[in-house]
This record gives structure tokens, C-alpha cells and sequence, in this order.
């Protein structure tokens, strides 16, 4: 029996990978989680040099690893341009090692590709959003070849579905997820 055409290493084709880091990854997970055409979504520890980190050693700002998610899509239901769209539209891309609160290396803003293609769409759209003055500052994205992706702890993944009423997913996860149902209603499930 022969092996199926495979995209990105361990994802079947048509399905491809897109790997993100917009801050804390609850607010990231959840975002994707509703989307449609999104198979997965995996909170985890990108972009780092320790092997198999916690979330404790994330946390010390000292491994060098982004808190982001690992999205397996299907590009016929939801472009990549798409899932960009969302990424810069639900947290601040022009504050370097920043998001809200949150404070250090492993908050910062980061798009990591799986090829050049993934790599050139990502500049492009950081060149208009730049251009257009959406934001009041240049973006400060890092956009970098994706890494070894390690799956954070259980308890991290559907961290918002499992924990709406938690006090950081009311206040700040909960209007990220808002956003996106009411901006990009026709992406959502």
C-alpha cells in the first residue's frame, strides 16, 4: 500500500500547518479553535533551545521559546492569507516581547513558516498592514522558519473551552474570540 502525498512533514495533504505566537497561547488557541477549515489546534513552545521545556522554563523568559500554536488546516476551506488576517487582527503585533500583561520573550509576536510560500505571504501581509497605518506602530512580527513545535502540558490544550469562567479567559480571552465572530463571522463555524 503506498504512503498519501504528505505536506509539512506529518500532515496528510490537502492539509497544511500553520505555527503562530500572538501572545499567551489560550487566547491563540481559542481564536483558531472556531474557525472553519481548522483541524487542530495544538497550544505549545516554539523557537526555543531547550529540549522538551515546561511551562515553567517558558515562563523564566530563558529557554529562548515562544508560547504559540500549531494549526493544522485545510488551504481549500481557509487560505493562509486568512489566518493571518485573524493572527494581526487579535493581538498587537507592534510591540516587541508584549502582549497586554503579559511580559517577556515568550509573549512575543511571531510568525513561523512551513516553506517560502507560507514565508513570502506573511511579509506581504506585514508590508500592507504596515503601509495601510492600521496600526499605530511599525509591526515587530518576527516571521522565522518554523522550529521543533513541543505540545505544551495537557492542561493547556482547550484551555478556554474547559475554563470560560476562569478570570484571565473573561477578560481577556473572551473578547479576542468575540472579535473574531463578529469580524470574520463568514470564517467561523
Amino acid at each position: 500500500m503506498s504512503q498519501p502525498d504528505t505536506v509539512y512533514g506529518d500532515v496528510p495533504a490537502p492539509l497544511a500547518k500553520a505555527t503562530f505566537a500572538g501572545g499567551c497561547f489560550w487566547c491563540t488557541e481559542a481564536v483558531y479553535a472556531q474557525l472553519k477549515g481548522v483541524q487542530s489546534v495544538t497550544s505549545g513552545y516554539t523557537s526555543g533551545t531547550v529540549l522538551n521545556p515546561t511551562y515553567e522554563q517558558v515562563c523564566s523568559g530563558r529557554t529562548g521559546h515562544a508560547e504559540g500554536v500549531e494549526i493544522v488546516y485545510d488551504p481549500d476551506r481557509v487560505p493562509y492569507e486568512k489566518l493571518l488576517e485573524v493572527f494581526f487582527s487579535t493581538h498587537d503585533p507592534t510591540t516587541k516581547n508584549r502582549q497586554g500583561v503579559d511580559v517577556g520573550t515568550q509573549y512575543r509576536s511571531g510568525v513561523f513558516y512551513h516553506d517560502d510560500q507560507q514565508k513570502k505571504t506573511a511579509e506581504m501581509v506585514i508590508q500592507k498592514l504596515d503601509a495601510s497605518g492600521v496600526f499605530p506602530g511599525k509591526i515587530v512580527t518576527e516571521v522565522t522558519a518554523a522550529t521543533v513545535f513541543y505540545p505544551a502540558e495537557k492542561y493547556h490544550q482547550d484551555y478556554f473551552a474547559n475554563n470560560p469562567r476562569q478570570p484571565y479567559c473573561q477578560a481577556i480571552v473572551s473578547p479576542k474570540v468575540e472579535k473574531v465572530r463578529k469580524v470574520f463571522k463568514e470564517l467561523v463555524k
